[in-house]
């Protein structure tokens, strides 16, 4: 939407200075000098967002939401997004008279098939792997040794694990208990919230506010939780887990860094070069996959995981080592005369 492009050296500050400009905590705030400068310089060389309505123009801004920044063409799920967007845009420009119509509808462009990301299979960790990665993080930060456990064992996301609280958990001393989910805590910058507070709570991924969910906890976790409580206790507001030093949320730097030292620690040189167990949240997707392959309904580990069952069966039902030869020997006892 520029006419002319700034330089190679301009462009990291001018990126700044729109991140700023256009951020919905700060727009309205007094900007630096050099950012004024930066955003009146894009202003007044900007392209009328009426010229969208001719197909060459839009074709060439279609053509650039399809790269990044170094040229390289950008995956298909983050083109399709970028689209969406513009879309949105468009949809409002209309609505406040500046396009007479949406110009996406009249020009026709190359349509990029998109597949919804599936995990992949050499990432899920079997229950044998689990068990040693974990007894690996004990080694490397026993803080955090049942926040991954909350991962493997109960499908946690990162957020959910580092918002969650005492009195979320019903724990008997042994056996089964639950897990009540209320809230969680993605990890955003403060000037991204409406609070400006860093990592405000928010309600669950794909529940609308005040709509939580509940959990099982299997007795392994039940006494990774207990181990946790006994020897490290709560944050002041209850949170099982926190930073070392100012008892603020755990950072996704700490417990990456962690998982990361566990890895080396608990897999061979050829797993550790392979995508298993890559990141923290291949416990999660390693979780699901012992549910379904171990004949959880599939509705049910949907509830568990905080998933309609479309998703669940589109992205997580993946197989732990020894599923697909499990798999066969079924097929070959039906198929016996």
């Amino acid at each position: 939407m520029l006419k002319t492009q700034p330089s190679e050296r301009d462009q990291k500050a001018v990126r700044a200075a729109l991140r700023r400009g256009l951020n919905p905590s700060w727009r309205d705030d007094e900007h630096p000098a050099e950012t004024t400068r930066r955003l009146r310089w894009v202003q007044d060389n900007s392209r009328q967002v009426a010229e969208l309505s001719e197909p060459d123009v839009l074709r060439r801004l279609l053509a650039a939401l399809d790269l990044k920044l170094d040229g390289a063409r950008a995956a298909a799920d983050t083109i399709r997004l970028r689209r969406t967007t513009l879309g949105n845009a468009l949809d409002y420009a209309v609505e406040t008279k500046v396009l007479a119509e949406n110009p996406l509808t009249e020009v026709r462009v190359k349509k990029h098939r998109t597949r919804m990301q599936q995990v992949d299979r050499r990432s899920v960790v079997n229950p044998t792997q689990a068990r040693q990665l974990l007894g690996a993080v004990g080694e490397v930060n026993e803080r955090l040794q049942a926040f991954f456990a909350l991962m493997y064992f109960a499908a946690l996301r990162p957020e959910e694990a580092a918002n969650l609280r005492k009195h979320n958990l019903s724990l008997p001393r042994s056996g089964w208990g639950e897990l009540f989910l209320e809230q969680s805590a993605p990890e955003i910058g403060a000037e991204w919230t409406d609070s400006r507070i860093r990592s405000e709570q928010r309600s669950l991924k794909h529940r609308e506010d005040g709509s939580g969910r509940q959990v099982p906890c299997p007795p392994e976790l039940t006494q990774y939780l207990h181990d946790h409580l006994d020897k490290f206790g709560t944050a002041a507001d209850g949170r099982l887990f926190r930073g070392r030093r100012n008892g603020g949320r755990i950072s996704s730097t700490v417990y990456g860094r962690a998982w990361a030292k566990a890895r080396e620690t608990a897999l061979t040189p050829e797993q550790a070069h392979s995508p298993l167990g890559k990141r923290p949240y291949d416990l999660r997707h390693a979780a699901v996959s012992t549910w379904l392959n171990g004949g959880v309904g599939p509705t049910r580990v949907a509830e568990w995981a905080g998933h309609s069952v479309g998703v669940l069966l589109r992205v997580y039902a993946k197989c732990l080592d020894g599923g697909e030869q499990a798999a066969r020997q079924r097929v070959e006892q039906a198929l016996a005369v």
